[in-house]
């Protein structure tokens, strides 16, 4: 019998060998999983803050930010999401490391494809205790608002306003740590990819025009948390 569930399963996948990324790729694809592929440590970041993963299988050996890095950053936004690292490093000290981060499991190249789906589905057996709804997954209700995450509409009774796939990005990342600090070095790496002072000015247009949208509920406020970052102060109803 067909497993429903399989199929709303997205994983991000980050691999710097294009020919082995794509095999993999394919194979966790007939599985009936939605895969994202990423050849270096810097998009990988980058997706992981403007979308949603239910596992993330990561090498360590990378371009721009290797595989530690980029799971330390996926630990900042997110610390219960299953992560896998595949390394040609045998080494009991590479593993450890990355135990010590908050992988859960590490594969050792060669390896074989059989075992790694075999992991891939024990792991994701372990990790979600209920079924995952597609419709609800990324719908945030802000007070007055509903903010629909992958239609990029935040909407106020019967109006509603589009937003910019930039827009949505950094609102979205806002939601998932509301009430809640959130650090400008997560922001800027999740949406723009980088952390210097051009990016950061434009941020913080970003942050104004977010609201300007948000502001006919005086409840819902984006605050500066001077040195740190921001903190987005919703309601509990």
């Amino acid at each position: 019998m067909e497993d429903n569930n399989i199929s709303l399963v997205h994983i991000l996948y980050v691999e710097d060998d294009q020919n082995l990324g794509m095999v993999v790729k394919d194979l966790l694809e007939e599985q009936n999983y939605t895969v994202t592929l990423c050849t270096d440590g810097q998009s990988a970041i980058q997706k992981f803050g403007t979308q949603s993963f239910d596992l993330c299988i990561l090498d360590i050996m990378l371009p721009h930010q290797d595989g530690y890095e980029v799971a330390e950053f996926i630990r900042k936004i997110n610390t219960t999401v299953p992560i896998i690292f595949l390394s040609a490093k045998s080494l009991s000290e590479d593993r450890i490391k990355g135990l010590k981060i908050g992988a859960d499991d590490y594969i050792t190249k060669p390896f074989s494809t059989e075992e790694l789906v075999l992991r891939v589905s024990n792991i994701l057996k372990r990790s979600q205790g209920v079924s995952m709804s597609p419709e609800n997954k990324d719908i945030f209700e802000l007070g007055i608002y509903v903010f629909n995450y992958p239609e990029f509409v935040l909407i106020k009774g019967e109006d509603s306003r589009h937003l910019t796939e930039r827009e949505a990005n950094l609102l979205r990342i806002l939601c998932l740590h509301k009430n809640q600090v959130i650090t400008r070095e997560i922001l800027l790496k999740s949406v723009w990819g980088k952390d210097d002072y051009f990016t950061g000015r434009s941020m913080d247009v970003f942050i104004s025009k977010l609201r300007k949208y948000l502001s006919a509920d005086e409840r819902i406020k984006i605050q500066v948390v001077h040195g740190i970052g921001f903190k987005l102060i919703v309601p509990e109803n």
